[in-house]
């Protein structure tokens, strides 16, 4: 009789061998994603999500049983999940991990019952989560292994996993058949591509030998196979120019419905999961590609609470399939590129870990992509503090960004906003979650200025003369007033109206000693408990520049 039970450190040791397959073909994935979006990144989303599944496992105890294995990973993938095959992946998981629950005993469980009915599951999960499920993708292979188990349960573990990989791999072969865009760009499918290699993880695990795969480059197809017209034109790519994804906590299930409806008619490729944790409330995994980013996360804004937020331009994201590949790889992991505009500014920053390049004479689109280039870094972090158009920004990063180099620019409108982003700043941290919370710190770090009017105009705070002070609060001038001293403090209550717990204050070359005093004592007289940083940075585009956090 061969044993057929399962041990839990198995789940662990495919999530591990899982990670390092997708992580040796992450190109090679890459480079076959034409559908639904040609954005070269399933390798790389697949990646990121079985990653946190791995880790996910790796974290619980050496004594953790099958379900609370299986469990973990599932509940990581969903968390973690990136882009579309990152979700479809995620409930594959979800799957194994009730079919683990569903057998109930663990040490009686056969491997052959777990592949069974934990790869029906998560494809009957997969397919519910995507609103237009299509033939040829991924959906199609994950239910050819879901049969192939099923056919083969009795069998021994390492004739089972082999039968089911033997036959996923005919089914991706099998893929540009079933879906126009495939044959017409003679490719196989990306998300397929990604699943078997997940399935031959198994197959290394169980069986102690890999198997090996052709790079799967492309196709020669009869065109008379294709599924489509020779002359037909080829209609399934999307033209929507954004993907957006979000977790949704606190939403009713029968809202789901609602929601999924909704981001139809805003998009396309909507996908939707609940995890599989038994916590109160259901968090909800929302995938969808639209050219309504904002309207698409409004929607689900209204049924509950949104975390994990992301949005990602086509357009942007495109360049990195036209790199140069003869590009070296950096030298350094990371990088965080700063404009400052005076000495004193130049010395903070620096201080703080930031390559500086100095504004005080002019910035050009140029100049900022040379300054990230020299950093010879593979993931960089700009903040340009309002020295260029959002345009001449969007410019440099198609510009400079590559294969071997993430560009993330940080929509930083002034120094103050700067200086709170890089009080968060941790080398130490994983990029994607350094850049997250920098981004998080300026976008809550309220920003004042106060300048010196050189011509006559109409403000919200009434008239100006040529040489008033003026008072802004992000770009609106609301304050107006003789002198300096007046101006700052005014600015001050204003910017603390609804509330504070740290001011900084970067104080220009022209700036006056009194303005600069009026203000501590300002501070100290009517915010009492609010903490004061005053710094002498010497910019001369304004007098003075406030953050508030």
């Amino acid at each position: 009789m061969i044993a057929r039970t399962i041990n839990p450190q198995l789940l662990r040791d495919w999530a591990h061998v899982c990670v390092e397959q997708l992580e040796a073909l992450r190109g090679e994935i890459n480079d076959l994603n034409v559908f639904p979006i040609p954005d070269s990144d399933t390798g790389s989303n697949m990646l990121f999500t079985m990653r946190a599944a791995a880790e996910a496992a790796a974290a619980l105890p050496e004594d953790a049983g099958l379900l609370d294995v299986a469990r973990a990973m599932a509940d990581g993938a969903v968390s973690q999940a990136r882009g579309n095959s990152g979700i479809i992946l995620s409930q594959i998981l979800v799957g194994l991990a009730d079919g683990a629950e569903i057998l109930g005993n663990a040490e009686s469980a056969s491997f052959g019952e777990l592949a069974s009915l934990g790869l029906r599951l998560g494809s009957l999960a997969a397919t519910r989560a995507v609103s237009e499920p299509r033939e040829g993708t991924v959906l199609t292979l994950v239910r050819v292994a879901a049969e192939s188990a099923a056919a083969h349960e009795e069998d021994s573990p390492a004739d089972l996993v082999r039968a089911i990989a033997d036959d996923c791999a005919d089914a991706l072969e099998h893929t540009p058949e079933q879906l126009s865009v495939l044959a017409s760009a003679g490719v196989v499918d990306a998300g397929g591509r990604g699943f078997l290699a997940i399935v031959d993880a198994m197959v290394q695990v169980v069986t102690g030998v890999a198997n090996r795969r052709r790079r799967y480059r492309g196709i020669l197809t009869d065109s008379e196979t294709l599924g489509h017209g020779i002359d037909d034109p080829c209609a399934d790519s999307s033209d929507q120019d954004f993907e957006v994804m979000y977790l949704l906590d606190g939403a009713a299930a029968e809202q789901i419905a609602e929601l999924r409806e909704r981001l139809d008619d805003l998009g396309d490729a909507v996908v939707i999961v609940g995890d599989s944790s038994s916590g109160e409330g259901e968090r909800f995994s929302v995938h969808v590609h639209t050219c309504e980013p904002g309207a698409a996360v409004e929607a689900g804004a209204g049924l509950g609470r949104l975390s994990d937020i992301r949005i990602s331009c086509f357009a942007l994201d495109a360049i990195r399939a036209q790199s140069d590949s003869n590009e070296p790889p950096p030298r350094h992991k990371r990088a965080v590129v700063a404009v400052a505009y005076g000495d004193g500014a130049a010395e903070l920053f620096a201080e703080a870990g930031a390559t500086v390049l100095r504004g005080d004479n002019g910035l050009t689109a140029q100049q900022l992509g040379t300054a990230i280039r020299d950093t010879d870094s593979a993931h960089v972090v700009v903040m340009a503090n309002g020295a260029l158009s959002s345009q001449d920004l969007v410019t440099v990063t198609t510009e400079v960004r590559s294969s071997q180099r993430s560009v993330l620019m940080l929509p930083t409108a002034s120094m103050t906003q700067c200086l709170a982003a890089l009080a968060v700043h941790d080398p130490s941290e994983v990029p994607d979650v350094d850049a997250y919370a920098m981004a998080e710190a300026a976008a809550g770090a309220r920003w004042g200025s106060l300048q010196r009017a050189t011509t006559k105009m109409m403000t919200l705070a009434g008239m100006c003369e040529v040489g008033d002070v003026l008072g802004l609060i992000g770009d609106d001038v609301l304050v107006v007033a003789p002198d300096q001293t007046s101006a700052s403090t005014a600015l001050i209550d204003l910017m603390l109206a609804t509330g504070g717990e740290l001011v900084t204050i970067l104080a220009g070359i022209d700036v006056d000693a009194a303005a600069l005093e009026a203000v501590g004592e300002q501070m100290r007289r009517s915010h009492p408990g609010i903490e004061l940083a005053v710094y002498r940075t010497g910019q001369r585009t304004d007098l003075l520049q406030v953050g508030v956090e």
